[in-house]
């Protein structure tokens, strides 16, 4: 065997080490040059990517179009918390996962964690008042999170709120781009808050006053633009409706005269499709179906506001 060929392996291997360790600290330099941002579900990183722009590195927790509320985070979650300078999550209950399993279970020294609800005010959960009516309190306790409907980045008014939180974060972890993050806000509240006019002015007119939807997700665009919602499944979405549930809603809508009914992308229609057949058989009137986005990823082409306003269209023909 060639004497040298032990040599050659030695530096061969260095040169590799040498180089990884060269191209693992370039990789840091750039990190290091970025804030790094971990938000839990869409809506929330579509924020942080329009507002940090170019100096920030967003990461989702949960894949665009998963069910939220039921998520279990994996040991990857925790090394990519670990990892960030600002956490951001949307708070009401709708991922409490990351207070308990995530955030104790990391040093969160220096980071920021942003809850982006914490000054918007929050609308009971009316499915959590009927649970308090059939528990212990003691039981309650276990639920308590549940209290409110998380559901606050449907409606362009609370998502300002949420956003200009998420602003805030960036501004403070970094204030050396202050400015940057500034113009970058601005831009995202005037779209936002042109919705929000929009919403209002569009829906001011409106004939009906109740919508029938899959998911009961709407409540805060209810609240706001002056509407009432009734959902097939309610608002944590982790339910089975009962029969009684979907005579009740068919009897509802009958009652109303209300012959439009709203399915979220995401969702199975069955339901639907049993509502539509009885109704349509006791009324004899067509069903009319529209789309309403739940905004929880990208959908049929369009981004978080583009659902936005396309949820504002067909609820103008949905509400007359």
């Amino acid at each position: 065997m060639d004497k040298r060929a032990p040599i050659a392996i030695v530096v061969i291997s260095l040169i590799l080490i040498i180089g990884g360790a060269y191209y693992f600290n370039q990789q840091q330099i750039e990190k290091n040059d970025k804030l790094v941002v971990v938000a839990t579900f869409y809506p929330l990183a579509y924020m942080a990517e329009q507002i940090g722009g170019e100096k920030v590195e967003v990461t989702t927790l949960i894949e665009p179009g998963l069910e939220p509320h039921s998520f279990q985070p994996s040991a990857g979650d925790l090394v990519k918390c670990s990892n960030a300078d600002i956490i951001i999550y949307n708070g009401a209950g709708l991922d409490d996962w990351l207070q308990e399993d995530i955030l104790p279970s990391i040093d969160a020294k220096g980071k920021i964690i942003v809850n982006t609800t914490q000054t918007v005010t929050l609308i009971a959960n009316h499915e959590q008042d009927e649970h308090e009516e059939t528990e212990e309190s003691e039981e309650h306790e276990e639920h308590e999170h549940g209290i409110y409907d998380p559901h606050t980045w449907v409606s362009p008014y609370e998502a300002k709120q949420q956003a200009e939180a998420i602003y805030k974060a960036f501004q403070q972890k970094d204030p050396d781009h202050a400015e940057y993050y500034e113009t970058r806000w601005e831009i995202l509240q005037n779209k936002l808050e042109t919705l929000d006019t929009e919403y209002q002015a569009q829906l001011k007119s409106k004939i009906r006053d109740t919508i029938f939807v899959t998911h009961d997700a709407f409540g805060y665009i209810a609240h706001r633009y002056g509407f009432e919602t009734e959902g097939i499944i309610g608002v944590s979405a982790d339910e089975q409706p009962s029969t009684q549930t979907l005579v009740n809603i068919i009897n509802l809508m009958q009652q109303k005269e209300t012959y439009i009914f709203f399915i979220e992308p995401g969702y199975s229609d069955s339901y639907v499709q049993t509502v539509k057949t009885e109704l349509q058989s006791r009324s004899g009137n067509t069903i009319q179906i529209y789309k309403l986005y739940h905004l929880d990823g990208p959908q049929d082409g369009l981004d978080y506001l583009s659902q936005m306003e396309k949820n504002l269209q067909n609820l103008r023909l949905g509400l007359g």
